[in-house]
This record gives C-alpha cells, sequence and structure tokens, in this order.
C-alpha cells in the first residue's frame, strides 16, 4: 500500500518540536503523517493557514511508517494523540470501531463541503454504521515506467507501449513487448533463438510476482480487466475472491513469465540484509528495462540521471478497457481532540482546492480535487516528468477504489506469507484455497 513509501529511521518533526498533542491549547492543531514528502508539501498550506488565521500554530508531524501506527494506538490510550493525522484505509476498522474517529458528517453539512468535489477516494472512508470518517488526502495508482532507450534499441515505439494489450493466456502484446526487451547476457533477446532464460542480463519487466496481496503495483491492473473484485462485496467484504478462476489463472501466467525469464522471480533482487532493490535503481541500472510502480514514484523515476524514463498506462485488458486500482489516503480527527472546530477549520482547508494545489505541486502525491491534479500535472511537466497519464485514468473513468476490509493488520500478516511461498515455489496453486478460508475466518472476527 501507500504507506510503504515513508522511510525514514527517525521522527521529522515541521513546524514544531512536539511529539505529542498539544490539543489543550486553543490555538494549536496537531497534524501526523508518515510520509516525509507529504509533510513538506503540506507545510505550504500550513504557512497559508496560519497566515489567513492569526495566532494559529499549526504543528506537523512526520513519523517513519514503522513506528507511525504504534504512535498512534500509544497516543489514543495515553490521552495524547494528534488532533488530525493520514491514515490508511486498512486501520479504518480499528480505529472506527473503537470510536477514536470523529465522524464528520455534520461539519460536512455545516461548512457545505462538496464531497463530489473529490475524483476518487470518498467511498473508500465510510465505516459499516454509514459515517464519513475522513477527507480525501489524496490518490494514488500503478502505472509503466519504461527506459525511452530500451525502447529504441528494441525497435519499439512508446505508442506501441501506451497501447499494450494483456490477457492470462497469453500475455497479449504485453507479454510480447516484454520478450523483446528482455535481454541475456549473451545479448540474445527474449523472442530470439538461443535465448538463455538462465542468464539473464536486463529482464523486460520489474517483479510482478509477490510483493503483495492486493497487487496495487503489480498484478491488480491485470487481473481487475478480467472482471475480477478483491472480494465477495466492494467494501466491508467477508472473504477475499482468490479461488476464483480469473485470479488462478492470472496467477499462473505471472509465475510463467517468471519461468520463461522475462520477470525477475521472487527474491533475485534484495541486498545481504533481505531489503528489496526498489525499482527505480532497477530501471536506473538497466537491470529491468521498465516496470509497474505507483505514481507516487514518477518524479523519482523521471529525475534518474541520464535515464529518459517514459510512462505508460496499465494494458488494456481482453475487452479493450483498463481498470486501475485506486488508493487513497484519508484525513481523520481524533474523536479526543480537545479543539475540534480548528482542528476540523484545518482538515477541510487540507481538502479544498486551494491547498491541494499548492501542496501538489510538488507531484510527489495526487491531490483528490481534480483542478488541483491538473495543476500537478503543469507543474511537474514544466520539471520534465510527464503525469498525463495518470490524468487521463481521472478523465477516462477507469479508476476503482481499493477495499476497505476488516482487522487489516492481521490480514495482511496472515496473508503475505502464503503469497510469498506461492511465489517462491513453496506452495502451488492450492495455497489459494487456503488464503480465501484464511480470509474469511480474520475478515469475521470481531
Amino acid at each position: 500500500m501507500r504507506i510503504a513509501a515513508a522511510s525514514l529511521a527517525a521522527a521529522l518533526v515541521l513546524a514544531g518540536c512536539s511529539s505529542g498533542s498539544d490539543s489543550g491549547s486553543s490555538n494549536t492543531v496537531n497534524w501526523w503523517t508518515w510520509d516525509d514528502k507529504q509533510a513538506v508539501a503540506y507545510g505550504e498550506c500550513e504557512k497559508a493557514f496560519e497566515a489567513a488565521n492569526p495566532g494559529t500554530d499549526v504543528k506537523i508531524t512526520r513519523y517513519n511508517v514503522d513506528d507511525y501506527f504504534t504512535k498512534l494506538t500509544a497516543g489514543f490510550v495515553a490521552g495524547t494523540a494528534p488532533d488530525a493525522f493520514q491514515n490508511s484505509v486498512q486501520f479504518l476498522q480499528a480505529y472506527a470501531g473503537q470510536h477514536q474517529l470523529m465522524p464528520l458528517d455534520d461539519l460536512i453539512t455545516k461548512s457545505a463541503v462538496d464531497l463530489k468535489k473529490y475524483s476518487v477516494g470518498v467511498d473508500n472512508w465510510k465505516f459499516t454504521d454509514g459515517k464519513q470518517y475522513a477527507l480525501p488526502l489524496d490518490w494514488a495508482a500503478a502505472g509503466i515506467y519504461y527506459r525511452k532507450d530500451s525502447l529504441q534499441q528494441a525497435g519499439i515505439s512508446e505508442a506501441d507501449v501506451a497501447k499494450m494489450t494483456w490477457n492470462p493466456d497469453d500475455g497479449g502484446t504485453f507479454e510480447k513487448i516484454v520478450a523483446r526487451l528482455t535481454i541475456d547476457k549473451n545479448g540474445k533477446r527474449g523472442d530470439e533463438p538461443g535465448f538463455d532464460k538462465n542468464a539473464i542480463a536486463t529482464y523486460g519487466v520489474g517483479a510482478i510476482a509477490g510483493r503483495s496481496f492486493i497487487g496495487e503495483t503489480t498484478w491488480a491492473p491485470l487481473v481487475a480487466t478480467l472482471g475480477w473484485k478483491f472480494g465477495d462485496k466492494d467494501q466491508w467484504p467477508s472473504k477475499f475472491n482468490y479461488t476464483d478462476p480469473r485470479f488462478v489463472k492470472t496467477m499462473k501466467w505471472v509465475t510463467a513469465l517468471t519461468e520463461k525469464g522475462y520477470s525477475p522471480k521472487l527474491g533475485t533482487f534484495t541486498t545481504g540484509n533481505q531489503s528489496t532493490i526498489s525499482d527505480i535503481d532497477l530501471v536506473g541500472s538497466n537491470k529491468t528495462a521498465m516496470t509497474i510502480g505507483g505514481s507516487w514514484s514518477a518524479p523519482s523515476f523521471g529525475k534518474i540521471p541520464g535515464v529518459p524514463v517514459g510512462i505508460a498506462p496499465t494494458p488494456l485488458g481482453p475487452d479493450g478497457k483498463r481498470a486501475v486500482l485506486s488508493n487513497s489516503n484519508g484525513n481523520n480527527i481524533w474523536a479526543g481532540t480537545k479543539n475540534p472546530d480548528l482542528t476540523w477549520k484545518w482538515v477541510s482547508y487540507m481538502g479544498s482546492e486551494e491547498c491541494q494545489t499548492k501542496a501538489g505541486a510538488t507531484g510527489t502525491f495526487f491531490p483528490s480535487i481534480p483542478a488541483a491534479m491538473d495543476n500537478t500535472v503543469t507543474s511537474m511537466k514544466s520539471q520534465g516528468v510527464d503525469l498525463s497519464v495518470y490524468n487521463q485514468y481521472v478523465k477516462d473513468g477507469v479508476l476503482f477504489p481499493s477495499t476497505a476490509y476488516a482487522n487489516g493488520s492481521a490480514v495482511q500478516s496472515a496473508e503475505q506469507p502464503l503469497f510469498e511461498a506461492y511465489f517462491g515455489g513453496q506452495r502451488s496453486d492450492d495455497v489459494f484455497a487456503e488464503m480465501e478460508r484464511v480470509s474469511q475466518e480474520i475478515l469475521a472476527k470481531n
């Protein structure tokens, strides 16, 4: 999920030095995030908000994602949680169920906030009680990042990559292009006689296997084109559809892609401490010619020294249409805040077109408001990064929201090892029945 993008080891505190809540002060609002880039980006909104509200002090605190949710929980217990904070939808059930989140419906109505102004993310933050617990803070999706020189050397046009097709039977033109971009250590391409699948110099596409049980930046934009749904219900499902024949067939295709040598197997690119080498580094070093990656990585891909990188949309499915999973983080207000009015004023300002335009100009996240997103695209294009592919997703209506589900941490802890066992070759496709059963058991727990 998007929360995996944050990576500093210690807390970074902006606009103040407190790591706890100063909610008792009538003119102070504490806001937390795990994203160092959004901490800086929304700092621009902080300046404007404080200027428009003299005497107000907004404190933005950024914690390493590994510590973030532990610190939040400790703050709930101790009564020192921040007034408002960025949240991932996987924790909505736990926090709302514990009554730690303030429902926003009355505030939204009172302030006449039009939720239709947000392109994505609103429904993700409705709990099972039907109440709205957050305003969308951002959105993210997957795209195809490719080395332009690799395409040119392979005789593939950027237009060909922009209109790639996919199906689980033969991989469509996506697999043909991946094969062509794959080069072994003797210089043979994946579609040429004599190609050695066991001695790869450049993989045609980065890892699709093993990363996530949700598959946001790997297989989800592929299997979704078959009409597959993650859960038996779009939101708050009772099970995940891991035994659906369309899902199983897609996972077998992913495995076949690695067996052909076109995509790295699980664990191919890890360091001595088992940390995974980033897609950006792999593309930059020509270990992979292209990769499916998150939208939040676009500025980094666009600024690899000496390597022009293009961005293409995810492949079209068998029916000629795209289906792209969109994850959207939310902005929650702590139910225990002692300063609800000013906190709401800050949170609703963060969700305004003015603020999202200021913060989104960095291109490090995508604003939830279309007009602000247009500005992000314009701003980043002047820096040599073309984000129009992502904006077109919104305009074409191909985004579908991520699924809100119960017991997010427990689900992830149980399912991820099973996925890795399958892609690592320790389990066969009988694992999918176990994964579905496990999901049903954990989702049913209170």
